[in-house]
């Protein structure tokens, strides 16, 4: 409670209030509710208050382990329970990709009660034999729904076959159908379930939308990103970001990129200085910002609008968190606004929709007042640097040698079974490979789709110096010939034909005059 008391957290959120007795009680629990309602509380303090009453981990062998989909999250996740982990006298370890495996290895080989960990990287100790799930008590899913589409299903799967049956198990999701469905039929006994999405819904977010034309769309995204308070800009792929991020910095917008393929060390001074308020707008794909937990985020921006009424549903969640008051803007072009309108009506909102003709003085006093947008300095502004810890980098790549080296060719102690090769671990390999190939097929549309904007736009600039300049007065005078009138076809050639083939005509003979 003092823990409570000093963090400021005397009125419980309603996922936490309708789900904390139940998962005390050791009750399997189902909760539904957005992103940003308060889950991390709700599965985190009931987790941490059963741990503390139960036996001291052994070695390799955690009590209680939290899978969330991205490694942002779980750091997240981890710097939230941190606190009343150490209040409680409890042990918590981060376990996720990206970050030193030598590390990971040797907190576990300690002991540890509680594991925060990305499903790939749990997976992987695992089969390394690194960790051992069998004592574990408590099985926290966390963005059930994220994880599953992300492709997660097999490693988690997997990861709760290796955990007792008779163990609790809690799952907190914002959709609970596909995939979700499947995991609560499966793995959890008599789930207690509790929604509290009718009642928490943000009305107090403002949805705009924006019909703007194709050669103005990122001139007028870099003046919207241009205003006070948090912005996070949603962009449909990782070269398509890192290309916003910088034109909004040569045009003066402190603007960080945010994807998958950043490494972890800038994918993280990027979370914590956009959290810290040190960076204004953070741009970044749906998979990487599926991390981000930052509260009084003010507004969020959608460059690229989203098919699926999930996806925006979970990016308008970003902000409004806590009870505050949020905006979002959605950019649509002219052939986007059918299907933009189909995803709205999917994910149950109404937005304010208004069309932006140019970059004219009124279309752009329009676009300030809707959004709180200006004009950029024009002032080029750097990114801040970020400094890459080469030790980590290398611990984790010779860790992860070692651990191959064991698993193949039996080196040392001899690896479990589960760890040796496998033909799970092959189409993991190829799935992978699968996925570049279609990130790279999804960059060349990227690329094939701003020449065609860049040429549309060059043409309706075209078009545009046509209408402005003088019309030039109808002329009387006749046309002379061949000029204005349509040439007539030529007449095709007489060819003759060849000699010996044509036939005459017998001549008849001339009737006598009649006397």
């Amino acid at each position: 409670m003092a823990a409570l008391t000093r963090f400021g957290l005397t009125t419980a959120f309603p996922i936490q209030a309708a789900t904390i007795a139940d998962a005390l009680a050791g009750r399997d629990v189902l909760g539904k509710a957005r992103t940003g309602s308060g889950k991390t509380l709700a599965f985190g303090l009931p987790s941490l208050a059963r741990l503390a009453d139960a036996e001291p981990p052994t070695r390799g062998r955690p009590l209680a382990v939290v899978l969330v989909p991205t490694r942002e999250l779980a750091m997240q996740v981890n710097d939230a329970l941190e606190p009343y982990a150490h209040a409680l006298g409890l042990s918590l370890r981060l376990v996720a990709g990206g970050l030193s495996m030598t590390k990971q290895v040797q907190a576990l080989e300690r002991g540890v009660h509680l594991v925060v960990a990305t499903p790939g990287r749990l997976a992987d100790l695992v089969r390394r034999g690194h960790a051992d799930l069998r004592s574990v008590q408590i099985t926290v899913l966390d963005e059930a729904d994220h994880m599953a589409q992300m492709g997660f299903m097999e490693e988690i799967t997997e990861i709760l076959a290796k955990t007792p049956r008779d163990g609790q198990r809690l799952l907190f999701s914002a959709t609970l159908d596909g995939d979700v469905e499947d995991l609560i039929s499966r793995w959890m006994h008599s789930p207690v379930v509790h929604d509290v999405t009718e009642n928490d819904a943000p009305a107090h977010v403002e949805h705009i939308g924006l019909n703007v034309p194709p050669h103005l769309k990122y001139q007028l995204a870099t003046r919207i990103a241009n205003r006070g308070g948090r912005t996070i800009v949603f962009v449909r792929t990782k070269l398509a970001v890192d290309r916003i991020a910088e034109q909004m910095r040569e045009a003066g917008v402190l603007a960080v990129a945010l994807h998958g393929d950043k490494p972890q060390a800038e994918r993280t001074a990027a979370i914590t200085g956009f959290r810290a308020g040190q960076i204004p707008v953070l741009v970044a794909t749906d998979v990487a910002a599926r991390g981000i937990h930052v509260d009084h985020v003010d507004l969020v921006l959608q460059i690229d609008p989203p098919i699926d009424p999930k996806d925006y549903t979970h990016r308008a969640g970003r902000t409004a968190r806590a009870g505050a008051t949020g905006l979002v803007v959605t950019m649509v072009l002219p052939h986007q606004r059918r299907s933009t309108d189909t995803m709205f009506e999917g994910a149950g909102i109404e937005p304010f929709f208004r069309k932006i003709k140019g970059d004219d003085a009124e279309s752009l006093a329009l676009v300030d007042r809707l959004t709180g947008a200006s004009e950029p300095s024009g002032v080029p502004v750097q990114a801040p640097p970020v400094k890459i810890d080469e030790r980590d980098w290398r611990a984790n790549r010779d860790a992860a040698r070692r651990s191959d080296r064991m698993a193949h060719n039996g080196a040392g102690r001899r690896a479990p079974h589960s760890a040796r090769p496998d033909r799970a671990r092959t189409d993991r390999a190829s799935k992978s490979s699968a996925n570049q190939s279609r990130a790279d097929e999804l960059s060349k549309r990227e690329a094939d789709l701003i020449a065609r904007e860049k040429a549309l736009a060059e043409r309706e600039g075209a078009l545009t110096e046509r209408e402005k300049s003088p019309q030039r007065p109808p002329s009387t005078k006749k046309p002379a010939k061949g000029e204005g009138w349509a040439k007539a076809k030529p007449k095709p050639k007489f060819k003759p034909k060849p000699k010996g083939t044509s036939k005459a005509k017998p001549k008849q003979a001339k009737r006598p005059r009649p006397q």
